[in-house]
Order: structure tokens, then sequence, then C-alpha cells
């Protein structure tokens, strides 16, 4: 537009001149330059407005490419729980992640301990929110309170990075449909169940510990509502029974996610169906650990008269693998998540496209490959 109108202006200096000059110099000649002169100043301020306004586009397209600063950016973060051994090394990964590779400055990024505790979680979203952080990375305490949680952020214009435990899928979709910026970053736990039954069904009499021909276990679930612990428990014993595997469940019990409880119901279990157990099943590490306990504690041997799998691949629990004190578990890859969940969030922040949901593949570990995965976690 601008352009435009110096073109315009120094047209008409040209008319100007041609017509006085047909006319006979009616004008004195000093007219004339006057008007073209005039006309060729208005051309060259429109010029260097127009240049101006140019420059000025282009910086801001440059910022608009290369994104807020990351120093200036602040993220909220709270975690389900600290007392998680799992959540315990994802968020330092994730602190550590966001301060040493993309650039923030640690007082700005915050986290939160929810204690397991929904309503303190939710005080703490809140004060994020009144606080004007750019965006948050929540692990939720109860996965069934995500639309609450993305309603009042979406309000506040904040994005949400949902951590290791997943919303219902529909509320994913959701999403997407209502253009709330909003993901989930995690890892599929119907591959990890499978895993844990696949290390089973892999051993060369496939859990039959007592080789009666049928596989009797004990389920140690973590919360019955998770979709984690839902996906583990079903899918660890699919995936014997597609092997062909004959089983029979004795014991099924939430422990929570936590070591004190896993010993305790294995130890009851112990004691109420003894030599009959053939396989522990764990949904987490922790939980494997407290087993481990009331199985040594009981006089069983693992690998020998039992077997025992988790998931999380724990350092204890990777070395417990390499010296066959466990059958194995499953590498919940929280070094490829953190990474996947501070990326996404500095994405929303500098206005990038973000898919709904992310997934990182779990490994199996065991005997084979546990001084690699060691090395890895350690």
């Amino acid at each position: 537009m601008k352009l435009t109108k110096k073109v315009m202006a120094l047209a008409l200096a040209s008319c100007m001149a041609m017509s006085l000059a047909a006319c006979g110099g009616s004008k004195p000649a000093e007219t004339t330059a006057a008007a073209t002169e005039a006309a060729t100043t208005e051309a060259a301020a429109e010029s260097t407005e127009a240049a101006t306004e140019a420059e000025t586009t282009a910086a801001e397209a440059a910022a608009a490419t290369e994104g807020k600063d990351p120093a200036e950016i602040k993220v909220g973060i709270s975690i389900y729980q600290f007392a998680d051994n799992f959540m315990t090394l994802y968020r330092e990964e994730l602190q550590k992640y966001l301060v040493e590779e993309c650039g923030l400055k640690a007082e700005n990024i915050s986290i939160m301990d929810g204690k397991n505790d929904q309503g303190e979680q939710m005080n703490q979203i809140r004060n994020f929110i009144t606080q004007g952080y750019d965006v948050m990375i929540i692990n939720l305490v109860q996965a069934s309170s995500e639309p609450t949680v993305t309603e009042e952020c979406n309000a506040a214009g904040i994005p949400v990075v949902y951590i290791n435990r997943e919303p219902e899928a529909e509320r994913e979709a959701a999403w997407v449909s209502e253009g709330i910026k909003a993901t989930y970053v995690g890892a599929d736990a119907r591959q990890s169940g499978t895993y844990q039954g696949e290390e089973i069904a892999d051993l060369e009499n496939k859990g039959d510990a007592d080789g009666d021909g049928v596989v009797r276990y004990i389920m140690v679930q973590g919360d019955p509502e998770n979709v984690d612990a839902q996906y583990r428990t079903e899918k660890s014993i699919e995936a014997l029974t597609g092997a062909g595997v004959e089983v029979e469940e004795l014991v099924k019990m939430r422990g929570d996610w936590d070591q004190t409880k896993g010993q305790e119901i294995t130890a009851n279990a112990l004691s109420q169906h003894g030599a009959k157990i053939d396989v522990v099943f764990c949904n987490n590490d922790a939980m494997a650990l407290g087993a481990l306990q009331a199985i040594e504690a009981a006089g069983r041997k693992v690998n020998e008269d039992i077997y025992l799998v988790g998931v999380d691949a724990l350092v204890e629990v990777v070395e417990h693998v390499m010296n066959g004190k466990m059958t194995g578990t499953v590498f919940n890859d929280y070094f490829g998540q953190a990474h996947t969940a501070a990326d996404k969030a500095l994405d929303f922040v500098n206005g990038k496209d973000v898919d709904n949901v992310y997934m990182v593949d779990y490994v199996k570990v065991t005997p084979e490959n546990a001084a690699e995965i060691l090395d890895l976690i350690k």
C-alpha cells in the first residue's frame, strides 16, 4: 500500500509539470519546481515509512520463528506423589532436560508434590494459573480430574501436557475437536503388560514352576482405577494364554504402587497358597521389590520355584534381573517421555502444532539385555 502511494505521488508530480507546460507557463517556473519537490518529498517519506514497516514485519516474523526466549518461560509441574520411585526419576530428568538442554532458568520451573491428594494438586494448578505460568506439565493424582483441570487451564489460556497417567481416549479426541491446547505424553500400558506376560511365556517351562500344567499366579495391582494398572493386569495374562498356557488366578489385590503394600500382599498370598503360586505379577517395580522381600522371607527362590516380574526398570530391579533375583521387568523409558513432554510444552508456548497424544515404547528387560539397560539408567 505504501509503495503504491509513492508511485502515485511521482505520477502526480509529472502530470502537474506537463499540465503547466501545456498552459503556456501560466504559472511561474518556481511553482512547478515546488510542486515537484513537494511530491518527491512525500514520496520519499512514504518510501521510508514502507521500508520501516517492512523491517518491523520481518523482525516480528523472525521473533515468531525463533519463539519465546527460553529464559523467560515459566513452567508449572505437578507430580502426583514425590514418594513414587519412578516419578522421582522422571521429574529429575524432566527438570535436568528443561534447564540443560532447553535453556530454561531453574527458578522459572516450579515442581510441586501432589501428595497423592487431588484437592492438593488442584490448589497447585490454580496457583500456577494465578501466577501466570506459560505452560503446565501435570501428572494427575486421578485421571478422572482431567476435564476440570483442562477446562480451568484452557479458560486461562495455558496449555497442558499430561504425563504418565492417561486421560480417557474420548477426552483426548475432544481436545482436537474443541481446539484445546492439551496433549498426553506417555507409554502404552498394554505394551508393558504384554511384555510382562511374554517374559514368563518365553521361559522354558512357561512359568509353570511346579510342573503341574497350570500357571497359578497372584496379581499385585497399582490402582485398579488407573488405566496403566488395568492394562498391565489384563495384557500380561492375555500374553500367557495367547501362548497356549493354562492359568489360574489365586489373588488379585490393590497395592497402590507401594513397596510395603506389595510386600504385605505377597506375604499373605504365600501364607495362604504356599507352593501353589508359580508367578507373582506386579504392576510396577516398587511393589515387585516388596514382593521379593516376602518371597525370600518365605524361603522361596525366584527363578527356581517361583517367578517375579515388574514394570519400570528401577536400578535395583535391573540389578536383580542380572543376578537372578528377579525374572524380568519392563523399562518405562522416562528419558524419552520426559524429553518429549518438555519439547511439547515448549512447542505449545512457541505456537507450534502439537498432536493430542505421543507414545514412547517400552523395552523388555531380561538377563540378556539387563547390563545394557543398567548402563543407560545409572
